[in-house]
């Protein structure tokens, strides 16, 4: 009876990852295929068995006993793999839209449930979370996304990390483009897409971006939104 006993439980510990081994080895992938917000999609490509184990691990792993933390720095991870795996599987691709219902209709197992990486935006953790910082931390595959950070997100550090990730964006002169002349700054259609997210409480986008930004905007000036760039995020 003993002898089952320790079979089970080292069965189970082989089949299920623990959180903090997942978080180590996103880290080390992310290290190693990003740079400047880039992925090396051909490396990835050349070495998919890297990409795909971590892909498993989060169609796997266990969050019942998981943290509020640990479970939002999870999701965070595993939308930014799961692109990275989708973009690779198919690669070489042009942009992430040239692939039929990349974002809303594949189905990927993520902690055991199978959801579209929209779902996985939306329902785990903005509206989970009710945090506009994670729209600077997701990586969609594409030029106009927020740049891809070549670590992965942890427990221990993910406020931090969040606030690093939305300073750096918006005080990016390609991601925010004040333009003095005009009296007017021209911003990241993810400002559109997701206003309710930044105007909370009656703030308007541009209070938003000036809580973050080194020189802040002028209250006075227009806010416009530039064309998306869906081209993939290639090196």
């Amino acid at each position: 009876m003993r002898s089952a006993i320790l079979f089970l439980f080292f069965s189970f510990n082989v089949s299920a990852t623990p959180l903090s081994e997942f978080f180590n080895q996103s880290d080390e992938f992310l290290r190693k295929w990003v740079m400047g917000g880039d992925v090396d999609y051909t490396g990835v490509k050349k070495n998919f068995a890297q990409i795909e184990s971590l892909y498993q691990q989060i169609g796997r792993m266990d969050l019942s006993g998981a943290s509020e933390t640990e479970k939002k720095a999870f999701y965070i991870n595993a939308y930014n793999l799961i692109v990275i795996y989708q973009v690779a599987k198919y690669y070489p691709l042009k942009s992430p839209m040239n692939r039929s219902g990349f974002f809303d209709q594949v189905d990927h197992t993520v902690a055991g449930k199978k959801i579209t990486l929209n779902e996985l935006e939306i329902k785990e953790l903005v509206l989970t979370y009710d945090d506009p910082r994670i729209h600077f931390a997701l990586a969609c595959a594409a030029k106009s996304c927020p740049p891809l950070a070549s670590f992965a997100y942890v427990p221990s550090k993910l406020d931090e990390q969040l606030a690093d990730r939305t300073q750096k964006s918006v005080n990016d002169d390609e991601f925010i483009r004040v333009q003095s002349g005009k009296n007017q700054v021209a911003v990241s259609k993810i400002f559109d897409w997701y206003k309710k997210d930044f105007t909370q409480n009656g703030q308007t986008i541009t209070e938003f971006l000036n809580k973050y930004r080194q020189n802040p905007i002028p209250s006075s000036y227009q806010l416009t939104y530039y064309e998306y760039d869906w081209s993939l995020n290639d090196m």
